[in-house]
Order: C-alpha cells, then structure tokens, then sequence
C-alpha cells in the first residue's frame, strides 16, 4: 500500500452543509476505491490565485488516505464529475 494525499478546492459559495456533504462523498469515493486510514484535514478558505468560475475564493481540504497503486486513477475519475468540487490533484506522499 503506498500514501496518498488528495487536495480539494471546493466551492466557497455554497452552504456549509453542502460543502461537509461534498467531502463526505469524496471521502466515500476514496473508501469505495479501496482507500484506508483516510483522514480529512480542513485547509480553511483561502483566495485563490486567479478566477474558477467565476470565483475568486474556495474551501481547502486534504484527504490523506492509503492504497493500492491503482486507487488515484479510479478516485480522479469520480471526483472529476462531482459537483461543487473547482479543483483536485491527487499525489502519492513521502515514506516517513
């Protein structure tokens, strides 16, 4: 199993329950792919560097899970299409 961290910019204009219902669905996506020890880290809103749709500000957040190598491909391919969701990268992290 390798470590992987996802980082999402969500949509700042929405409501707070829809933002959390955004990551718990992501997060639902990564367990679904196989992900464990997954842990959420709330990155706060922050301005971003140029406009997303007409936005100028977004929610970070940063899923740190673990998985099998195949894992990102199919978790990118779902994230892609959700709603709400601006950007996402997924990398593998460093050994500790």
């Amino acid at each position: 199993m390798n470590k992987y961290e996802l980082a999402l910019v969500v949509n700042a204009k929405i409501e707070d329950e829809a933002r959390e219902a955004v990551v718990a669905s992501v997060k639902e996506i990564v367990a679904n792919a196989g992900g464990q020890n997954i842990e959420v880290i709330d990155g706060g809103r922050k301005k971003l560097a140029y406009d997303i749709q007409k936005m100028s500000e977004g929610n970070y957040y940063f899923i740190q899970f673990d998985a099998e190598p195949t894992a990102p491909a199919d978790i990118e391919q779902r994230v892609r299409i959700k709603d709400n969701v601006l950007r996402f990268l997924c990398v593998r992290r460093d050994e500790e």
